[in-house]
């Protein structure tokens, strides 16, 4: 595995070829003058103590997802103190000498690394990521959780026990926005929910121009929840074509629909194509915390939302995590060849 940082510092704008995205990532503009997309924001609030606008904000929550496909929510049950928490531990880990971050070093799903490439010719993403399994408890590989900061652990078992609930909720009112049974959708992915964090680290590229933190993909998940870096932008989401920048609010986590959830929904829901970008000065960090179908499980258009006037868009699907993997890197959507 490369050391990004060592390779801006020595390199220069002089970068290994793999990097590189021969046609630049934004025609040639800086891809931090694009403008802000007018992102929804969703009050969960309304969820977890139904009041009188909750119908109101179910509609809000289903147009959000059925034009944008994410969306912003706040008062989601997180506090503040513990999502400084959750970015505090993550960079006194990169902040730990070389050898005892590659303590959990894999090529696999789990651990810190570089996400593998299904070819030598694919371009490398410049970023690197520490991937755990954080739900249920019994598939988690302690051996890949870090040792060190000492309250590494304790912090991402409060963060994730929490997104577990929220999960839940936002999967209820996703089903209740549409008219559905509210358990539909948690009932056809499989309970307990299985989740994972993935935190991501962004080091600066004297050519963000050429390069990518993530390349453009739409997430082969249920749901997923982004806390963004407090300070430093580079989430952009395309609509209508166009690619938009994500605001940061930094007590809000960003939502977005996965590919199983826009084939539950039979298209109600959009899965939003999205990437990442990188910066010449600051460094930046995310944790992406994603929700996945189990295995075996098959996932189709629910009922409730097939008929005569919207017959079924999308063949019975099975989640395979490395077959996700290989359509990221080519640029391909597993929700494309299963359409009907």
């Amino acid at each position: 595995m490369d050391s990004l940082t060592e390779l801006a510092a020595v390199g220069g704008e002089n970068l290994p070829a793999k990097y590189i995205h021969p046609n630049g990532i934004n025609g040639g503009k800086d891809p931090f003058l694009l403008p802000f997309i007018d992102i929804p924001v969703i009050d969960v609030g309304h969820f977890t103590n139904p009041s009188t606008d909750t119908g109101k904000e179910l509609e809000k929550l289903r147009a959000a997802l059925s034009s944008y496909g994410c969306l912003l929510i706040i008062n989601h049950g997180v506090e503040s103190l513990l999502l400084d928490k959750v970015r505090t531990v993550f960079k006194q880990f990169l902040a730990l000498p070389t050898e005892q971050k590659l303590e959990c070093w894999t090529e696999g799903f789990q651990g810190y690394g570089s996400d593998p490439l299904v070819t030598d010719v694919m371009v490398h993403d410049w970023s690197h990521r520490l991937r755990l399994i954080t739900c249920p408890e019994e598939m988690r590989q302690m051996k890949y959780w870090p040792e060190n900061p000492k309250n590494f652990k304790e912090v991402l078992h409060e963060y994730s026990t929490k997104l577990q609930v929220l999960h839940d909720v936002m999967l209820k009112a996703m089903a209740k926005s549409l008219k559905l049974d509210e358990s539909v959708f948690l009932r056809m992915i499989g309970e307990p929910v299985i989740m994972s964090a993935r935190f991501n680290f962004y080091p600066p590229c004297p050519r963000p121009d050429q390069v990518l933190g993530l390349k453009p993909h739409s997430d082969g998940t249920v749901i997923t929840f982004l806390l963004q870096d407090k300070e430093v932008e580079g989430l952009q989401v395309l609509k209508d074509g166009q690619w938009f920048r994500v605001p940061v609010i930094p007590d809000a986590l960003v939502l977005n629909a996965g590919e199983h959830l826009e084939i539950m929904s039979n298209g109600e829901f959009k899965s939003p194509i999205h990437r990442a970008v990188v910066n010449s000065e600051r460094k930046r960090i995310s944790l992406a915390a994603p929700s996945i179908p189990h295995d075996g499980n098959e996932i189709e258009p629910v009922e409730g939302l097939v008929s005569e006037e919207r017959p079924r868009l999308f063949r019975k699907v099975k989640y395979n995590g490395r077959i996700h993997l290989r359509y990221y890197q080519s640029g391909r959507r597993m929700v494309d060849d299963a359409r009907i």
